[in-house]
Parts: structure tokens; sequence; C-alpha cells
């Protein structure tokens, strides 16, 4: 009668919620991740925990050219105008700017796992990740700083000469511009136009020419919706006798609202507003336009504590 009560005991204890707890490690597309996990019934178990990127670096590079209304883009007077650049700054301005570009997804994920088959390893998933709309940026390297901010004080100097205020406005105190220096210098410059980086051409065919913003630096931002529901497939597997040690593999795809809206620092919509943009910059932009979804492969490890 004892052993009755035991083994009664012992099949109420198992039918208990929450009657194990697991902690893991995972890695994957979603990054580096660290959860807990527990059963709820023998078919059905819970996840939560911490998912985030490792800030690994994507080189890709733009070139430097001038625009000017009327004439477009011109790249053969790079020269001439770095020569401008230098007489200003003392600096020799590279004719292309280099950025790094990082993933910076970091999402809070809560996962439910429905197993069909009590005796089998397969399973659904379905859940949410929520964190930070920015899931990924670009910014140029910092030896590009001296050129870039070089070409905002020719950008400047280039929008002063052209203005009236260059020969109607004293530059010091009571002192002008010599109006023949000043005449001399537009009609050197005005076909030269602004510098910027050609990243592409907006839809209406005018060159999108991005310049440096105030601080003298370029950068690009990925944003998707902070909500992201997840649906998938996988399979869970013991990796020794006692089933302490488990093994998880998991399939399926994170729902992020349709392509990333990839925005520069001076708000202009790479995905949607920009064609034609060349080169690794070109490819890394098409790529996150493919992905409507973001799909989702990990591996996890865990560890049953009771």
């Amino acid at each position: 009668m004892l052993s009755l009560g035991t083994a009664l005991s012992q099949d109420k204890a198992d039918d208990n919620i929450f009657r194990h707890l697991d902690v893991g490690a995972s890695v994957g597309t979603t990054g580096i991740g660290f959860d807990v996990s527990t059963h709820i019934t023998d078919h059905v178990r819970v996840r939560a925990g911490l998912d985030f990127t490792p800030h690994i670096s994507f080189p890709m590079s733009f070139s430097l050219q001038s625009y000017t209304d009327g004439v477009g883009v011109t790249g053969g007077n790079f020269e001439k105008l770095q020569n401008y650049m230098y007489k200003l700054t003392h600096i020799n301005v590279d004719d292309r700017v280099e950025l790094d570009g990082k993933p910076t997804m970091t999402n809070f994920k809560f996962l439910v796992d429905v197993y069909p088959w009590k005796t089998k390893g397969w399973r659904f998933t379905a859940g949410f990740y929520i964190g930070s709309r920015k899931s990924a940026k670009a910014i140029n390297t910092m030896g590009e700083m001296p050129s870039l901010v070089a070409v905002n004080i020719y950008n400047s100097f280039y929008d002063y000469i052209m203005s009236d205020e260059a020969i109607d406005e004293p530059f010091f105190g009571d002192v002008y511009w010599d109006p023949f220096l000043i005449e001399d210098l537009r009609a050197d410059l005005e076909n030269e136009g602004h510098m910027g980086i050609h990243v592409g051409d907006f839809k209406d065919g005018k060159p999108y020419m991005m310049q440096p913003d105030s601080d003298g630096m370029v950068k690009v931002s990925a944003f998707v919706n902070c909500f992201k529901p997840y649906v998938g497939l996988g399979y869970t597997s013991a990796l020794d006798k006692a089933k302490r040690f488990n093994l998880d593999v998991d399939f399926g795809m994170m729902i992020w609202g349709g392509s990333p809206k990839l925005i520069t620092h001076d708000g202009t919509d790479l995905t949607n507003q920009v064609k034609n943009i060349k080169g690794k910059p070109g490819d890394y932009v098409d790529l996150m336009k493919s992905f409507k979804v973001y799909p989702v492969v990990s591996v996890r490890f865990s560890y049953k504590l009771f």
C-alpha cells in the first residue's frame, strides 16, 4: 500500500506545472542567446531569454564625387577639388569613403514549443521576439574623419563664395573680400559644385549625393518592427542517458514587418527612395530588400537544473 501511494505521489509530482527548469545557450542567425525553459505538460514547453548579435564588421565603401545642378555628377575633376580642399584644410582627401556595417539586434524572446508526439523530439514552435527597432548600422571608419571634415569645409566655402554674402557682407569686422577675387573664385568653382558621396539615384533620375553631417560623419541605420512574431519547426534530443544535457535545433522565420528601412543620417530611405546603388553597399541593400522575413536557424545546448 505504501509503495502504491509513493508511486501515485510521484505521478502527481510529474504532472505539476513547471516541474523542470532548464538553462540554455544558443547560437544562430539571431546571434548568441541565453534562456530558461520549462515543460508545462508532456507536450508543451515554454522558453524565455535574450538574443544579441555580436558587432561583426562588414566593410563597404563609396566614392567621393562632385555634383552641380543641371550638370549632374562629375568624376574627372576630383584632383582639382582635392587641391582646393588641401589649400583650405591642409588635409589630403581620399577619393573613397570607407564604412563599417554592423548588426545591432538585441531581442527578448518568448517561445512555446508543442510536441505532437510524447516520445519523439519533433515540435512546432511559435512565439515572439521584441527589441529595439534598429537592427544594423553602418558608419564611416575613424580614418575617414579628416576627409569628411574637409568635405564639409569645402562645401561651406563653396556655398559662401556663390552667395551674395561673399560680396555684400564683411567676412571679418569691417573687412570685405575683393569683389574681383570673388568673381575669379566663382568662375573657377561654378562648374565644380558640391562634394559628396554618390550613393545612387533617386527614382526621378536625380543623383543622391550624401554629404557628411555636422559632426563630419556618414551613417546608415536599418530599422524593423520592435515586435516580431516567430513561427518554426524544431527538434529536441537528449545528449546523455539521464537526459540532463539536451540539444535543440530550430528552423523558422521572424516576421519583422517587410523589408527593413535603411535610413541615412540625412533622412533618406535607401530601401524605397534610391536605386542603382553600386558596389558592396548596393549588394547589402539588395540583400536587405529581399528579406521580407528574417530566417532563423539556431542550435541550443541546455542543462536540466531539476
